[in-house]
């Protein structure tokens, strides 16, 4: 069977009112059920990456975890987490940030990555973009060569992608409106 972006999109699952009212939920583990989605979704991010020299994959906690290690065996590049406070063993840098319920931090290991290293930093969902922006200003921080960022899905309307700059690629498989 041909798979295709659209059917990836059909078998995303929507939750109404999910965390709150008003709000129209998209459930991605809905994705990631079946081997051939899973294998949909590998060759898809794989052939937007192949040939970047990408080094380092970079997932997001927690969602950011589950296609970030398979990019980064696809691309022949590490895996590192950016995870909430307190669950990196080793000594970290870290980026604040506002969410829509107030502030909120992220970490990395400040030896995850280095001056050689091409990024690409991969979650789940871009809606309003707040956690991949601190994400990118982590890992910008750490004066890698070039960073890419990567999302399954984009919630079009809400306008994450305007809050990045210019120089830095953003790319998503899947856009609702």
């Amino acid at each position: 069977m041909k798979m295709s972006i659209e059917t990836l999109k059909a078998s995303v699952r929507n939750i109404p009112d999910f965390p709150i009212p008003g709000i129209q939920f998209k459930d991605v583990t809905t994705l990631f059920k079946t081997p051939e989605n899973l294998h949909e979704l590998s060759k898809e991010l794989k052939k937007r990456y192949i040939g970047k020299g990408i080094t380092k994959v970079v997932g997001i906690e927690s969602r950011g975890f589950i296609m970030g290690p398979i990019m980064a065996l696809e691309l022949g590049a590490g895996f590192v987490p950016i995870r909430k406070p307190g669950k990196l063993p080793a000594e970290v840098i870290e980026e604040s940030y506002e969410k829509e319920y107030g502030i909120d931090t992220i970490q990395i290991h400040e030896d995850a990555l280095s001056p050689d290293d091409i990024v690409l930093i991969h979650d789940d969902l871009l809606a309003t973009g707040g956690t991949m922006l601190a994400a990118y200003n982590l890992v910008k921080r750490m004066n890698v060569k070039k960073v890419y960022i990567n999302f399954i899905i984009e919630l079009s309307d809400l306008k994450g992608r305007d809050i990045f700059s210019d120089d830095v690629e953003v790319d998503v498989l899947i856009r609702f409106d």
